[in-house]
C-alpha cells in the first residue's frame, strides 16, 4: 500500500477552501470543510472539467462549467450531467500537517 504524503500544513487551509495538490502525478484537491479535509480528484466526471474553480458548499463541490455536483466524502455524483463518481483519496490529519494517501 503506497505511504502517505504531506499535503498542506495544519493551518493552511480556512473552512471553505481547497488546495490544488498532486497525487500520485494526479491533479486533485485538498478541501477543508469545517475540522475535515477531503481528497478529490480535480477533474469533473462528465466532460473533464476541472473543478478548481468550482464553489464549495458543505461537503459539496460544483463544476463550474455544466453544475454537476459531487460529494466531497465519497466522490458520488449528485445530479446530472456528471453520473459516475469521482476518485478519492484516504486524507489523514496529524500534528505537523494534513497527509494523502495514493490509491492502490
Amino acid at each position: 500500500m503506497p505511504d502517505f504524503e504531506k499535503v498542506a500544513d495544519p493551518e493552511e487551509l480556512a473552512d471553505g477552501t481547497k488546495k490544488s495538490i498532486l497525487v500520485d502525478d494526479v491533479p486533485s484537491l485538498l478541501v477543508r470543510v469545517g475540522d475535515e479535509y477531503f481528497a478529490v480528484e480535480d477533474v469533473c466526471t462528465h466532460d473533464g472539467q476541472p473543478l478548481t474553480d468550482g464553489p464549495v458548499s458543505g461537503c459539496e463541490i460544483v463544476c463550474p462549467r455544466h453544475s454537476a455536483r459531487f460529494d466531497l466524502k465519497t466522490g458520488a455524483a449528485l445530479c446530472m450531467p456528471a453520473t459516475e463518481p469521482l476518485p478519492t483519496f484516504e486524507v489523514e490529519t496529524r500534528d505537523d500537517g494534513v497527509y494523502v494517501r495514493p490509491n492502490d
